[in-house]
């Protein structure tokens, strides 16, 4: 774009004396000034939807601006630095391209490779820290216990003897000798009783959840979704 420059001098052509011939307008001047006018005006932009070429530039707006001033590529690039200050977290799922090249700003290295994101909470030690780590993706069982319930049956012993022809029997809990044939108690005839004890027993146990847990590699592994992630360290 050019500015129009005046190459006459009419306002000093006027003070000439009637008759210098120097006070007289030529039709080349005008015609030259005319041409100079065509040509600044054809190079300039319209106001109304104008259309630029080569690198124009413009007054920049002040940062969070919000008024109808037209925005720069500075004043863009200055907000988007705001939202992304030292230490912020840019995330994309789609392309590899690091965030200076996107951007246009900053200094971005690989962020959080093969982990997830967790918001800081100051109340739980494991959390209470920015970028703390933590967590296995194996399965570890977790103590826990078992109940199980005994049932004990109820069980005896006999004793058989002899006693000439009667039978004997030595009662369970009882140091009595019971007569098989009178009934009655001869503790004096245990001397007499031979052979050998008889008896049953059976004690039942009952486990609930007797195998609980499960281990192995990646078993621990929540519900994911993988995208690429820089931080911002500069």
């Amino acid at each position: 774009m050019s500015n129009y420059t005046k190459s006459t001098n009419f306002a000093t052509k006027d003070t000439l004396p009637t008759g210098d011939s120097n006070k007289i307008v030529k039709g080349t001047e005008i015609d030259n000034e005319f041409n100079s006018i065509s040509g600044a005006i054809s190079s300039k932009a319209d106001i109304a939807s104008p259309t630029f070429t080569g690198t124009p530039a413009a007054p920049t707006a002040s940062s969070g601006s919000s008024t109808t001033q037209i925005a720069t590529t500075a004043f863009v690039t200055a907000a988007l630095s705001a939202i992304y200050p030292v230490g912020s977290i840019y995330i994309n799922a789609a392309v590899s391209t690091n965030p200076n090249t996107l951007l246009g700003f900053g200094t971005w290295t690989a962020f959080g490779a093969g982990k997830v994101l967790v918001g800081l909470d100051s109340s739980d030690a494991l959390f209470d820290t920015l970028e703390e780590t933590g967590g296995s993706k194996d399965s570890i069982v977790v103590s826990h216990t078992h109940t199980a319930t005994v049932a004990e049956t109820a069980h005896f012993h006999t004793t058989d003897g002899t006693n000439g022809s009667n039978k004997h029997a030595v009662r369970a809990g009882s140091d009595a000798i019971i007569d098989g044939s009178s009934g009655t108690s001869s503790p004096e005839d245990a001397d007499y009783i031979t052979g050998s004890k008889t008896g049953t027993a059976s004690t039942g146990i009952t486990v609930s959840n007797a195998s609980t847990g499960s281990s192995g590699t990646n078993a621990n592994v929540q519900p994911f979704i993988v995208v690429r992630m820089w931080k911002r360290t500069a």
